[in-house]
């Protein structure tokens, strides 16, 4: 099993917990040390991030690496999110690649995550363990084999 540095967890960020279901599979299938957390909104997982509202005592909990966020939640969705995310002290994003996983098949969204810096990749749903462990070699380095 891999472990790559700075890669402690990897936050899924979408309101379908099915979705998030599956995916926490995909990753922990990819051989991986890695913890998952599922958020179901995008308010939420910037508390997850500043360790506010629930996650006020939680400073102890593993630092995100990879954020896989969703475009369409409601209230809150992912380019209100990253809206968000660009405002954050550097000490609560240093070191995370956030990666739009959507099904969004307007070629608008593509086009905008492309132009958004904090965006590393856009990809389709679903998510594979390949698509996975490709973002973990190219964003980070192995420590363990």
């Amino acid at each position: 099993m891999k472990k790559y540095k700075d890669l402690d967890c990897v936050l899924l960020v979408d309101d379908d917990i099915s979705t998030n279901f599956i995916h926490r599979r995909i990753v922990e299938n990819a051989e991986i040390k890695v913890d998952v957390k599922e958020i179901t909104s995008a308010k939420e997982a910037l508390d997850y991030l500043t360790y506010s509202g629930k996650y006020e005592d939680n400073i102890h909990a593993p630092k995100a690496g990879i954020i896989f966020l969703d475009i369409n939640m409601p209230g809150m969705n992912g380019w209100d999110f990253i809206d968000e995310y660009k405002q954050l002290d550097e000490k609560h994003k240093a070191r995370i690649i956030v990666v739009m996983l959507t099904t969004s098949l307007n070629p608008d969204d593509e086009q905008h995550a492309a132009n958004v810096a904090e965006i590393a990749t856009y990809l389709q749903k679903p998510l594979n363990k390949e698509a996975f462990a490709n973002i973990a070699d190219k964003f980070f380095k192995i420590i363990e084999e």
